[in-house]
């Protein structure tokens, strides 16, 4: 009898040791079409797993159409230490431009949420990791001192595995920069709204993305200085199934809220309501500061209070 031979072709893939679709869902499988995942702000409707989003589509996802401008754009990061690894830095710097139409891993600029205005720092993965280098930080200021000078809401959205390795201390410089940038707005009375996406880690959540009056992140995203196979590797110990994720860290009390991208836009314009008033709405600069009596205040008075925006009640 002659023997049957089966072939079974198996689709490229993780399993197969190829490399997964970027628009295939990592958890259920399901794949979609470029415009339908943009058209879903790139949440799976299956599982509801948050994609990867630029820099850009995120400010889209977020600001009212048209109102958008942004500031610093023209600043390209130099190369002083004259770094090569693998290849040189600026080499590496012109394919991450040409990748991701940026010219670094941070899009500053300012706009209108539901008609009230917030300056924006948005960081993109898809640059170098969204590492933070010397413009990086420098597009960040401005936003903050954009944010300062207009009294408007600095919102923030951070993406980043941490420094840029190629700017040695440079990169490190940046931790104190941003921080000093964050507590200039706190002594301005600015508020600082900080967007926590997958991941965020090393020096910016060691930094700037932890400062935030108040915290929000995504479902899932990953938030702490090191991995997870980093620390077990590092103290010998197995970590959490959920060690470092945003659902964890919620639980530990480093998060105000896990907010579905979905509901993201949502969420910032309720706290833009009761941070910034709208152009023809009494602010109640003449009346004097509330004082915050611990049996009769409620949870949103105190949070107000503690920034200095609490009202007396008539």
């Amino acid at each position: 009898m002659t023997p049957i031979e089966v072939n079974i072709e198996r689709p490229g893939g993780e399993e197969s040791g190829g490399r997964r679709h970027p628009n295939t869902c990592p958890t259920c499988r399901s794949h979609y079409r470029e415009d339908e995942l943009r058209h879903a702000q790139r949440v799976c409707p299956h599982c509801g797993h948050h994609f990867a989003v630029g820099a850009m589509e995120r400010i889209e996802q977020l600001v009212d159409p048209g109102t958008f401008v942004e500031i610093g754009s023209d600043l390209r990061a130099a190369d002083p230490l004259a770094f090569v690894d693998i290849k040189p830095y600026i080499d590496r710097l012109s394919a991450a431009e040409l990748q991701t139409g940026l010219g670094d891993s941070l899009v500053a600029g300012h706009g209108r949420i539901v008609g009230r205005g917030a300056a924006l720092a948005v960081m993109d993965f898809a640059f170098m990791g969204g590492s933070m280098g010397s413009v990086m930080g420098e597009r960040f200021c401005l936003a903050a001192d954009h944010a300062e000078r207009f009294g408007v809401p600095l919102i923030s959205v951070t993406a980043s595995g941490g420094a840029r390795m190629q700017e040695n201390i440079l990169a490190l410089m940046q931790m104190a920069k941003t921080v000093g940038a964050v507590d200039g707005l706190r002594e301005a009375g600015v508020p600082y709204i900080s967007i926590l996406a997958h991941p965020t880690t090393g020096g910016v959540i060691a930094s700037f993305a932890s400062l935030g009056d108040v915290v929000v992140a995504e479902p899932g995203a990953l938030l702490s200085f090191a991995g997870p196979r980093v620390v077990e590797q590092t103290t010998g110990e197995k970590t959490a199934a959920d060690f470092g994720r945003a659902e964890s860290n919620l639980r530990l009390g480093q998060l105000d809220a896990v907010v579905p991208r979905r509901e993201l836009r949502g969420e910032l314009a309720k706290l833009l309501m009761l941070f910034s008033p709208a152009e023809d709405e009494p602010t109640g600069d003449n009346e004097p500061l509330m004082t915050i009596v611990e049996g009769d205040a409620n949870p949103i008075d105190k949070v107000l209070g503690r920034l200095g925006l609490g009202r007396r009640r008539g």
